[in-house]
């Protein structure tokens, strides 16, 4: 490495530092950290423990066709993998859905080594484009009909999400980050509904969010937020507003109210 690399990347480092996103992080997303762990403190006091909520224990039978399948998206590290390891103990058929397709297959042979019933499947599926996801929901009836398994979905967690730093457009013309972390997880739901509401137990879907969202005071979902028309102004990619923004996830229930469907939103860590 040459010294104009390392100089260029100590500058970068240093205006990193220097930059207001940063410092917006620093302050805010810690008061925003403080702010949860006292109302988690304060629920655990109050209300005599953390609410528990009862789940259905898949039976285990021989046939991989009688196992309730579970989809993760995000599913290559951190609580994802986590998840997938898990759920594959407890009898689901795991669906794996990430960006890269080595890391998928790494994490398939670490769950594969630790449990040797597990039944697997993963998909390369980037959230960030809506022709993967009608690809991965074509590809998942086809896999589930050749399987010969239930054709519905007992749990959908959707854990994927990226933080960047510069700004990315895709083909839709939409903000990546925000694409990503928000539209991705709310179309991929409503493509999966008719699966979800087959289920022959009431099914779930788990959005893992963040501490971040509570910096955001109030959210306007429309296209100049979704597509970043709204940052455009900045002198700097507002990567942090636009992620505080991203993970105040969809409102679901009101939309599955009617079906045998549960959704939640969930913190990681709380």
């Amino acid at each position: 490495m040459g010294i104009t690399t390392v100089v260029r990347e100590l500058m970068e480092a240093v205006n990193f530092v220097c930059s207001l996103q940063f410092w917006r992080m620093a302050v805010s997303w810690t008061i925003s950290l403080v702010a949860s762990y006292f109302q988690l403190f304060s629920r655990r006091l109050f209300d005599g423990g953390s609410c528990r909520y009862s789940h259905c224990v898949p039976p285990r039978i021989g046939s991989n066709s009688n196992r309730p399948i579970c989809i993760i998206t995000g599913a290559t590290s951190g609580l994802g993998a986590a998840a997938a390891h898990a759920l594959s103990r407890k009898g689901f058929c795991v669906v794996l859905v990430g960006r890269s397709t080595q890391l998928l297959s790494k994490t398939m042979k670490e769950i594969e080594r630790s449990n040797k019933d597990a039944h697997l499947k993963s998909f390369e599926v980037d959230l960030s484009t809506f022709q993967s996801i009608l690809k991965f929901r074509s590809s998942l009836e086809k896999w589930v009909l050749d399987s010969g398994m239930h054709s519905s979905i007992q749990l959908l967690i959707n854990n994927a999400g990226i933080l960047a730093t510069s700004q990315r457009i895709t083909a839709e013309g939409y903000d990546q980050m925000m694409s990503a972390n928000y539209i991705g997880a709310f179309c991929l739901t409503k493509l999966l509904l008719p699966l979800l509401k087959s289920s022959p137990v009431g099914s779930r879907i788990v959005n893992i969010t963040s501490f971040t969202h509570r910096a955001v005071s109030e959210i306007q979902i429309n296209e100049r937020t979704i597509t970043g028309q709204c940052f455009v102004g900045s002198k700097q990619y507002p990567y942090a507003r636009i992620y505080e923004n991203s993970k105040c996830k969809p409102k679901l229930s009101h939309r599955v109210k009617m079906l045998s469907v549960i959704s939640f939103s969930v913190i990681h860590g709380f």
